[in-house]
């Protein structure tokens, strides 16, 4: 059998041909749960803020699985034995890792199911599958749920150099244009292998000492995108706007049945407002079918038809998200006092009354959509995880921090936190009270 018929080639600007066995692999590419990836982008709202922007879901998990397929031939290469049977898990592992993401991607995550990950529906839909494939995915769920005796492998979809995260890196850099964000994946993906070579119940993924510098690279490219552009500032109001919209319908469904003009939205969307869903439930045929028609553009349509009802708050944050006229972010270098935000949001509610877009008695409770406090966290090398082992030429393995640039990787491990808040670019809100002292 010639190669062209045991493969499919999909083009890929990232990574160039990625090969797709006709196997299990194709036969998940075309189910409708993976189908649905092309209709969520990779970065939710991040389009609205850099042009290029507009990859899915789609392309990070075609992504993820070619980097899977590299990591493997370079680990078989210097001796790990890899079975044909792994080497299908493994690839479907890393196709479905993100399987379980929804509309608008980390964006509205925790929004519509309490205590939810997405991982937590990614195993749901894997189980399923699994089901329907007659059993061909139990070792990638071994995998995925780290119970396979060769805990190597589910390093390589779950750990600080996953594929999951070299995919995104790589790939978000290269459709927002941040250059600083670019990542020597193919050096990292050769100094990686298993430690004991054989890969047995002992053995964990290394890093061989040439490829330290690759790794401090790929850990600062990761802080620097996260903060230009997972929490770039506009990022963050645009997230602060979409979750606004959803606050402001679920008042008036707290309020009683939803008025017609509220149900012209998305059923798929509806559904998760209404029902007080917990993380324990997304198992249900019911929840899990519903997840499963929500998109992206389940979320854009409904904007769409609530920009035109009769709630002029509702309507009004509607046309900003869809008109791309957010809120402000500004970051704060401490939290505000509750007396503060009271001030704040006062100013808000006056603005609202001076817009004529709520009266007097309902624009101290409108301003909250308008007005919000958060905090943006991130940490590229978090310290609490599993740690990067260095294997020496002389076989010994030490941490990464014990043979790198101890300064930079120190640097890298701290755990940065900044407050900001959110609120509409004319309210002139009085934030010397915040300021560095």
């Amino acid at each position: 059998m010639s190669s062209n018929q045991r493969f499919k080639l999909f083009s890929d600007p990232v990574h160039g041909f990625i090969s797709v066995p006709k196997n299990v692999i194709m036969d998940l590419i075309q189910t409708p749960e993976v189908q649905r990836l092309r209709r969520i982008r990779q970065l939710g709202v991040g389009h609205l803020v850099f042009p290029g922007a507009e990859h899915t879901r789609f392309n990070h998990a075609l992504g993820a699985m070619a980097l899977m397929q590299d990591a493997l031939g370079n680990l078989s290469e210097k001796g790990t034995p890899i079975s044909p049977d792994e080497q299908t898990a493994a690839l479907a592992v890393a196709l479905l890792h993100d399987v379980g993401h929804g509309a608008f991607s980390h964006t509205l995550e925790h929004e519509l199911i309490a205590d939810f990950s997405h991982e937590d529906m990614s195993r749901v839909l894997l189980v399923d599958l699994n089901e329907r494939m007659d059993g061909a995915l139990e070792t990638a769920l071994a995998i995925f749920d780290d119970a396979y005796d060769r805990p190597f492998f589910h390093q390589l979809v779950s750990s600080q150099l996953d594929m999951d995260r070299l995919d995104y890196l790589r790939r978000d850099s290269f459709y927002t244009g941040v250059a600083e964000g670019e990542v020597g994946v193919q050096r990292l993906l050769k100094t990686l292998r298993a430690h004991p070579l054989p890969g047995g119940p002992d053995a964990e993924l290394m890093v061989e000492a040439k490829g330290i510098y690759a790794v401090e690279n790929f850990l600062i490219s990761r802080r620097l995108m996260y903060w230009q552009v997972y929490l770039h500032k506009t990022v963050l109001a645009g997230d602060e706007l979409l979750r606004g919209i959803l606050n402001r319908v679920q008042t008036h469904l707290d309020a009683g049945s939803a008025p017609d003009w509220l149900r012209r939205g998305s059923r798929a969307l509806l559904f998760f407002l209404e029902h007080d869903l917990q993380v324990d439930q997304i198992d249900t045929p019911r929840v899990r079918d519903h997840y499963l028609q929500l998109d992206d553009t389940d979320v854009l349509f409904s904007l769409k038809q609530w920009m035109r009802g009769p709630d002029p708050v509702l309507a009004d944050l509607c046309h900003r998200f869809i008109n791309r006229r957010f809120l402000r972010v500004t970051f704060l270098p401490r939290q505000p006092s509750d007396a503060q935000m009271e001030a704040w949001r006062a100013a808000v509610a006056e603005w609202l009354v001076d817009k004529d877009l709520a009266p007097r008695t309902e624009a101290e409770a409108a301003a909250r959509h308008y007005l919000t406090l958060n905090v943006s966290r991130h940490t590229a090398y978090d310290s609490d995880q599993e740690l990067i082992g260095i294997l020496g030429r002389d076989g010994t393995v030490r941490e990464l921090s014990e043979m790198a640039d101890t300064t930079t990787v120190s640097e890298l491990t701290t755990f940065v936190e900044k407050p900001y808040v959110c609120y509409p670019k004319p309210v002139d809100l009085d934030l010397s009270a915040v300021s560095e002292r």
